[in-house]
């Protein structure tokens, strides 16, 4: 009997251990203390929204579906050599930013709360919801940080997008669809990637209203000391050359034609790249 009683005991204190180590995260509680935070005033255009999209994808973007290495799995951005590669330039600012939830949520590992981020702030820009599936974990170290060259180059054409997208996984439709959705918020900064100006004139608000300017609007070169950029007649807008491809492009501009004119369908295409984006590598 004793030694029924002490297995019994065992049994449950295993049970109870089991327990602690896999705690339950209130993932609604983190999104809405994101959200809560996400408007700044005396950031950009008044929100850390777009800044927190960028984090997601490029801590995604970097999955190769070859070698089965880079991706969400693992946050490896926290460390260098990835934090200090020319693509994730401002990012840290994003990173600081989350730090505060991180540490009112210490159970949900970096991996998962990037990419919460990310979804949160899509949604609270006046996008679609996004599905998420948690179970990310952190990597320990650099020495898993994925090599450099993984994300798209701004200043390169559509063979370049195509190899950086088709390594992930992706083709051309979703290729547009994410290009689309990413550049419909935010701007670019002269600090950071070295380019300047938003593509729409509303940064802070997801729509397809990216493709109506690329398609509708007028596009020359900007005439400065920078790196290649696009300007609009009024000099307010701007676009990249990977971001003209989606225009010059026949198949790219296809999809562009489509999404500018049906935003259902954008909707639609955009949340199953960006599940697949943000998964490669974990799901």
């Amino acid at each position: 009997m004793k030694v029924g009683m002490l297995a019994g005991v065992a049994a449950l204190g295993a049970l109870g251990m089991y327990s602690m180590s896999a705690p339950t995260i209130d993932y609604d509680a983190v999104k809405s203390e994101i959200a809560a935070r996400m408007d700044v005033e005396d950031w950009d255009d008044g929100s850390f929204g777009p800044v927190l999209v960028r984090l997601a994808w490029h801590a995604s973007g970097t999955y190769c579906c070859r070698s089965k290495t880079g991706g969400s799995d693992g946050a490896t951005m926290r460390f260098g050599p990835e934090c200090e590669h020319g693509a994730n330039a401002g990012l840290a600012h994003a990173r600081d930013f989350l730090e505060p939830v991180k540490e009112m949520f210490p159970d949900i590992s970096y991996a998962d709360l990037w990419i919460v981020a990310g979804n949160t702030a899509i949604e609270e820009m006046g996008g679609p919801r996004i599905p998420f599936t948690p179970g990310r974990k952190d990597s320990p170290d650099g020495s898993y940080c994925p090599p450099d060259g993984r994300l798209p180059d701004a200043d390169k054409f559509a063979d370049h997008v195509r190899e950086i997208f088709y390594r992930q996984g992706f083709n051309d439709q979703e290729i547009v669809a994410l290009v689309g959705g990413g550049h419909a918020i935010g701007r670019c900064h002269t600090d950071r990637s070295g380019f300047t100006g938003p593509w729409t004139r509303a940064p802070t608000t997801f729509s397809n209203e990216f493709f109506r300017e690329l398609l509708d609007n007028t596009w020359t070169k900007k005439q400065w000391d920078g790196p290649p950029q696009y300007e609009d007649p009024t000099g307010d807008l701007m676009m990249l050359e990977t971001d003209m491809t989606l225009r010059t492009d026949p198949e790219f501009r296809k999809w562009s034609e489509i999404y500018k004119n049906d935003y259902e369908r954008f909707e639609k295409d955009f949340v199953s790249a960006w599940v697949k984006l943000t998964e490669n590598g974990f799901c």
